[in-house]
C-alpha cells in the first residue's frame, strides 16, 4: 500500500512536470520574442534619448533639465517595451495588476508630490520657453536680476547687490515678468523741469538737440519730448529715447548721461533748472507789539 502511494505520487509529480515541459516547449517562441522586444526598445530608448538630446542641445541650455528629460524620455519607452513583452507572453491579468498598482502608486505620489510635481512640469515648460534663458535680465515676483540657473525645481536669479534669489517654477509660470534681453533696444525716460520765466520752445528745442547727438536714433525711432505740468516751482517735462538695453543698469547708464548732458547744455544757455521754494511770510497779523492807541 505504502509502494503505491509512492508511484502515486511519482507519477503525479512526472506529469505535473512533463505539463510544465509542454508549457514551456509552447510557449519558448513567444518568450524568446518577449525577450527580442524587451531588448529592442532598450536599444530604441538609447538612440531615441540620444536624438533628443541632439535636438533640444539649442533650445534647453541647462543640462540638468536636459539629461533629466531624457532619462525620463528613456524610462517610459523601456516600460511600454516591458508591457508589450508582457502581452505576449500572454500575461493578461499580471499586465492588468501592474497597471493598476501603477495606478496607484501614481496617484499617491502625485497627490504627495503636488508641489513638487507643479514645480517639475513648470522648469520643463520654462526649459522650452524662448523669452526666458540663462544670462537674461528679468523682473519678476518682486526681484530683478540674471538669470544664472534653470532647474526641474526653481530658477536661480543673481541680483545687482550680488545676491541670489531662488524662485520656485510654478511662481514664474504663474506670475508675470519682464525680460530686459529679449529686446535689444528699450525706450528710456528722464524727467525734469525749467523755471517759469524760460523760453519753453527754446528749451524743447535745446534738450531734443543734446538727446539726438548723444543716442542716435535708428529707423523710426525718435527722441520725444512733452510738457506735462506746472509744477510749485517749475513747468516739468519728460523727455524719451531709444537706446541699447539689455539689463536695467544699461537705464540708469543712459540716465545719467543724459541728464549730465541736459544740465550742461541748460547752463550754457542760462535756462534754470529751480528747486522747490517755500515763502514764509512773517506779516504781524495778530498786532503783537503793536502800540496801544
Amino acid at each position: 500500500m505504502q509502494d503505491f502511494n509512492i508511484q502515486d505520487s511519482l507519477s503525479g509529480i512526472t506529469d505535473k512536470l512533463g505539463g510544465w515541459l509542454d508549457s514551456l516547449i509552447l510557449g519558448l517562441p513567444n518568450f524568446l520574442l518577449a525577450v527580442i522586444v524587451f531588448v529592442a526598445f532598450t536599444f530604441i530608448a538609447k538612440y531615441v534619448g540620444q536624438l533628443f538630446e541632439r535636438v533640444t542641445r539649442n533650445q534647453i541650455k541647462q543640462d540638468s533639465i536636459r539629461l533629466m528629460t531624457v532619462k525620463v524620455i528613456k524610462a517610459i519607452v523601456v516600460l511600454i517595451g516591458f508591457f508589450i513583452a508582457l502581452g505576449l507572453l500572454n500575461l493578461d491579468k499580471v499586465l492588468t495588476s501592474v497597471l493598476a498598482g501603477a495606478g496607484v502608486v501614481g496617484l499617491a505620489i502625485g497627490l504627495a508630490l503636488q508641489g513638487t510635481l507643479n514645480n517639475t512640469f513648470s522648469g520643463l515648460i520654462l526649459s522650452f520657453l524662448p523669452e526666458l534663458q540663462i544670462g537674461d535680465w528679468v523682473e519678476t515676483n518682486g526681484y530683478a536680476g540674471t538669470v544664472t540657473e534653470i532647474n526641474l525645481r526653481n530658477i536661480v536669479i543673481k541680483q545687482s547687490d550680488n545676491n541670489y534669489v531662488v524662485i520656485p517654477n510654478s511662481k514664474i509660470i504663474e506670475e508675470p515678468f519682464k525680460n530686459f534681453t529679449r529686446t535689444a533696444r528699450s525706450r528710456v525716460f528722464v524727467n525734469c523741469g525749467v523755471g517759469y520765466e524760460s523760453d519753453l520752445e527754446m528749451v524743447r528745442d535745446l534738450t531734443l538737440q543734446v538727446i539726438k547727438d548723444l543716442f542716435p536714433q535708428r529707423g523710426n525711432e525718435e527722441v520725444e519730448f512733452m510738457y506735462n505740468e506746472f509744477g510749485d516751482s517749475s513747468i516739468n517735462f519728460t523727455v524719451r529715447f531709444w537706446t541699447d538695453v539689455t539689463k536695467n543698469r544699461d537705464i540708469l547708464v543712459a540716465q545719467n548721461e543724459a541728464i549730465i548732458a541736459i544740465k550742461k547744455a541748460y547752463d550754457g544757455k542760462g535756462v534754470n533748472i529751480p528747486f522747490p521754494i517755500r515763502t514764509i511770510n512773517f506779516s504781524n497779523k495778530l498786532g503783537i507789539n503793536k502800540s496801544e492807541g
